[in-house]
């Protein structure tokens, strides 16, 4: 994947290591191309896909970050792209997913929604289905992620990743447990979207509220099988940020550093913000999964976060 995915900075937040009392490094997917982590998974998928399955297309669903990557990937490869996203889906998410040749579908309240008339048209085409996290060949490319953060920062004890279907949390688990077998891996999820925590833990996943959030990028119903398996065996613990405390992840990497990051890419920077990890941590890596934030939704941050009072007590 080197010609395509950049090997985005790993830097250290002096903030949040005053906050936390640990070592915080950021590894910043913000500034991957597109946008995101998903780019690599999607590009890894693709390019093991046969000459038929290329010359078939691709269908995927996806609330906006995948549905950028598979469009890149495929327009490098030459390959057709058709990518069903749900209704309310950031508008900037939409127009960049086209900007990069894919054909879009707008379909569904939600991703679960998307993703169904998404293989119901995979399935009256015949076109090849690239699905945005439960896939060995997506899971295997989020893992480099983790791989390139252990090489830029090879003392980690920590790395905290959010969740949503769990390619990413199940490909950084893989890749650090091998690379070293001694490092802990927490993954975050929104409190409105917590399917993954609740499997995690063992309660009544039909109690799992499924509600609006600021990170639709980790807005999930169903975790995929195969990244449960992954994330059972290999993640140390799964925990969950509110929606107050993502947006004021938001607002803090904005300040603070300079970044507009999505949600998602702010959830696992909430965790550490809020001191929700359940360990200390000497030395802690932070996945910023994206940066695509819808810049109309800003206020709405600002509002969400003072109903804490923490928009600008960092």
């Amino acid at each position: 994947m080197a010609p395509i995915v950049h090997r985005t900075p790993c830097k250290q937040s002096s903030t949040l290591n005053a906050i936390t009392g640990s070592e915080v490094s950021l590894k910043l997917e913000n500034l991957q191309k597109t946008g995101s982590f998903k780019v690599r998974g999607a590009f890894n998928k693709i390019s093991q896909m046969t000459e038929l399955e290329c010359a078939r297309g691709i269908i995927a669903a996806s609330a906006g970050n995948h549905a950028q990557g598979v469009a890149l990937a495929g327009r490098e490869k030459g390959v057709p792209v058709t990518v069903f996203m749900p209704e309310g889906t950031p508008e900037t998410k939409v127009l960049a997913t086209r900007q990069y040749g894919a054909r879009v579908i707008i379909a569904g309240k939600n991703f679960d929604e998307a993703y169904a008339a998404a293989k119901r048209e995979q399935l009256a085409t015949g076109a090849a289905f690239v699905h945005p996290f439960d896939d060995l060949a997506i899971i295997e490319g989020q893992a480099t992620v983790a791989m390139e953060m252990l090489q830029q920062c090879p003392d980690l004890d920590t790395i905290v990743v959010p969740a949503g279907g769990g390619g990413l949390l199940a490909g950084t688990a893989i890749a650090a447990k091998l690379m070293r077998p001694e490092i802990r891996v927490i993954g975050v999820q929104a409190r409105a979207a917590s399917s993954i925590a609740s499997i995690f833990h063992g309660t009544n996943n039909t109690a799992v509220p499924f509600l609006p959030t600021m990170a639709e990028g980790i807005k999930v119903k169903e975790p995929g099988k195969l990244t449960t398996k992954i994330i059972q065996a290999y993640v140390d613990d799964v925990i969950t940020v509110s929606e107050q405390e993502i947006a004021s992840a938001i607002l803090f990497m904005l300040e603070r550093e300079k970044m507009l990051v999505e949600g998602a890419g702010a959830a696992a920077v909430a965790a550490m913000l809020f001191r929700h990890l359940p360990f200390d941590s000497a030395r802690t890596g932070v996945i910023v999964s994206g940066g695509n934030f819808d810049i109309a939704r800003l206020e709405e941050c600002r509002k969400t976060a003072t109903d804490i009072g923490t928009a600008s007590s960092y």
